[in-house]
């Protein structure tokens, strides 16, 4: 499969993330919004609602790197274990828990061409989570990803914070074969009923692997 179709795949699959949010709904998947509907008037007829649609998983590369088991982030204070997350049945992103972080395994792993994604909550029902700080990572910082046989390390390039509804997807996931990696959490000022308007993403670059300069 070609970089472009991996893209279209990937980019399908990366609307699962833009819930990344606490509140009394919890964190949200890709769900497709339904109109209000206004009260029928008997005989009541029953409401027929569209089904969420499948999210479209990324694609797996030909040949795989490792498969990463921690990530640390020294300028934030990050060490934290990491899993694989996919797909839920109903086509949104199978988040870790409060207090872990995970990548999102049918995508790029750390290391491989691509952007890898590695998301945590930024709050949780006991207050500050794993992405607390992320968006205080400055250009220059360093990440390491721990695989299961070397280190991985990655350079900040930039951080940003963009709304929910308008996540770069072509950043994120761009047509490239350079190894890259994205950190993703909720972002933007806290709602006063839970949750978050933003999300905060971190882009990064692999710039070594043990005995190997990759740029």
């Amino acid at each position: 499969m070609g970089i472009t179709a991996k893209l279209a795949n990937a980019t399908a699959a990366l609307g699962v993330l833009i819930g990344l949010a606490f509140g009394t709904a919890g964190i949200v998947g890709l769900q497709q919004d339904t109109p209000p509907v206004a009260p029928v008037t008997a005989p009541a007829v029953p409401l027929q609602l569209e089904p969420a649609p499948p999210v479209p998983a990324a694609p797996t590369p030909v040949e795989r790197v490792a498969a990463p088991t921690r990530i640390e982030v020294p300028a934030i204070g990050v060490d934290e274990r990491l899993t694989g997350r996919g797909l839920k049945a109903d086509g949104s992103l199978d988040t870790p828990d409060y207090g872990k972080a995970a990548w999102y395994s049918p995508g790029p792993r750390p290391g491989e061409p691509g952007g890898a994604v590695v998301v945590a909550h930024v709050h949780g029902p006991d207050g500050p989570d794993v992405f607390w700080d992320l968006a205080r990572l400055e250009v220059g910082d360093t990440i390491r990803v721990h695989r299961t046989d070397d280190v991985a390390t990655f350079v900040v390039d930039a951080v940003e914070d963009v709304p929910k509804e308008a996540l770069p997807y072509d950043r994120i996931w761009p047509a490239t074969s350079e190894p890259l990696l994205r950190l993703i959490t909720c972002g933007g000022k806290r709602l006063p009923q839970g949750g978050y308007p933003d999300n905060t993403v971190v882009y990064a670059h692999l710039v070594a692997l043990p005995g190997v300069s990759v740029r």
